[in-house]
């Protein structure tokens, strides 16, 4: 992907430096040769004039005058002949830029590495973080279970200790009501017997 996306700068920079000289520029203006093999040059500024050379492709010159479709323009030799104008371009050709371009292609790789390293370590520590949170979100629940069912158990124990009480509250009574029920009848059989036994006649009192 990372060539894909150099390649991709490298074309879109070298598409943009290799327009054309569109615009009339003015005179002493430097200019490059547009990236073509090489570019035949006149003595003159028709086609009228006979060819007296040619210039490199991406060759920095500098503009002397415009006639017509021609433009006069002095290489880094001092030569001065005329050329196409539409053969001219107001930017670097893209191979004298290219060294450049492939500069700042390398800086931005560099950059995009560095943008995901950065964005790997973050993920990396955002995948630690949920981890943890599932682990510590698992212990909780299974702790939360383990509450419910002593719980669960605690009611059960509850109920029966709750049952036992009623149990024995309830024999606690009966044995009251038993209890109390034998002393009113052996009181009552005792109050029914007494009147009956033989009672001790009483002796005379012998001094009358």
């Amino acid at each position: 992907m990372k060539h894909r996306f150099k390649f991709f700068l490298t074309g879109v920079a070298l598409g943009m430096v290799a327009l054309p000289l569109q615009a009339q520029q003015p005179e002493g203006a430097n200019l490059w040769v547009s990236d073509a093999l090489t570019t035949y040059v006149r003595s003159g500024p028709t086609d009228g004039y006979r060819i007296v050379g040619t210039l490199t492709a991406g060759e920095p010159v500098t503009l002397l005058e415009t006639s017509g479709n021609y433009s006069r323009v002095e290489n880094g030799d001092g030569d001065r002949v005329w050329i196409l104008s539409n053969e001219l371009q107001s930017s670097p050709s893209a191979s004298s830029q290219l060294p450049q371009l492939e500069e700042q292609v390398a800086q931005l790789e560099e950059e995009l590495d560095g943008i995901n390293e950065t964005w790997e370590e973050r993920v990396s520590a955002m995948t630690e973080t949920l981890e943890a949170r599932e682990l510590r979100i698992a212990e909780l629940e299974a702790r939360n279970s383990e509450l419910d069912g002593e719980s669960d158990r605690s009611r059960q124990t509850i109920r029966q200790l709750q049952a036992r009480l009623d149990t024995q509250e309830e024999d606690l009574l009966m044995r009251y009501f038993m209890y109390g029920g034998g002393v009113a009848g052996a009181g009552l059989l005792v109050g029914l017997i007494i009147p009956h036994l033989p009672r001790k006649r009483r002796k005379r009192d012998r001094w009358f």
